[in-house]
């Protein structure tokens, strides 16, 4: 009678599975066991070396009127365009994330008072020429008007190095199956089913960053960039791979 209650209690749940478990069946054949054959799942996975460096920084202007927040922020943009020119890039590389004014309070008077405007962006750069990361952020970090500057790496062309990390995980799996065949006598046979999973672990590799304002020539007196000959962090890609063998 126990076993019966504990048969019954997981009804319920397999049948409101039933429809995601449906949705990945359709994705991936069910897999059963078969004579002569040897069943293996496996891990691999590829370090590649980022191909690209996010540029990112806020561009923050405030003064006592909209008007003026807003011509600070004009001419704070006109001074990133010349820096982005002077290394030899289109301005309309960088992108916009957001634009907002703001009206800033002081909220220590019981009316509340309107004491000044404040002026927000966000702008963010993809680089290729990452010897260029460090000219840039250093003239960023000179204006006045430029804060949370940060250096990220990524990579996009990703899926050379999802290749790289199946054959790996592929290889593995080979591997493992071929010692089970032999320990039981057995040679390893052709692949009859594989399935494969892979994941980008993509991480925001933070190179450089201010959280504020950076005194103007504090940048220019550095001998070098705080990242200078060092190299971007490897993004890791791994893969799974379920493979099917025969058994001969």
């Amino acid at each position: 009678m126990k076993n019966r209650f504990m048969h019954l209690s997981l009804v319920l749940p397999l049948l409101l599975g039933f429809e995601s478990a449906l949705a990945l069946a359709q994705e991936r054949p069910a897999i059963r066991a078969q004579p002569n054959t040897v069943y293996v799942g496996a891990d691999g996975k590829f370090e590649a070396v980022p191909d690209t460096a996010l540029v990112q920084f806020n561009i923050s202007a405030q003064e006592e009127s909209s008007k003026a927040a807003y011509e600070r922020a004009t001419r704070a943009a006109d001074q990133i365009r010349e820096i982005l020119r002077s290394s030899q890039i289109d301005p309309k590389a960088a992108e916009i994330g957001f634009f907002s004014i703001q009206p800033i309070y002081d909220y220590r008077n019981p009316k509340r008072k309107l004491v000044a405007y404040r002026v927000n962006s966000s702008v963010s750069l993809k680089l290729k020429d990452f010897s260029k990361i460090a000219p840039i952020v250093q003239q960023l970090a000179e204006t006045d008007v430029t804060e949370n500057e940060s250096v990220s790496y990524t990579l996009e062309n990703i899926d050379a190095a999802k290749i790289k990390a199946v054959e790996d995980a592929f290889r593995h799996a080979r591997g493992e199956a071929a010692a089970v065949a032999v320990a039981g006598g057995r040679s390893l046979g052709e692949l009859s089913y594989s399935s494969v999973d892979t994941l980008e672990q993509v991480r925001v590799l933070q190179g450089m960053r201010s959280a504020v304002p950076m005194a103007t020539g504090r940048m220019a007196e550095m001998n070098a960039a705080p990242i200078a000959e060092f190299s971007p962090q490897k993004i890791v890609i791994t893969a799974h791979v379920n493979a099917l063998f025969n058994l001969k």
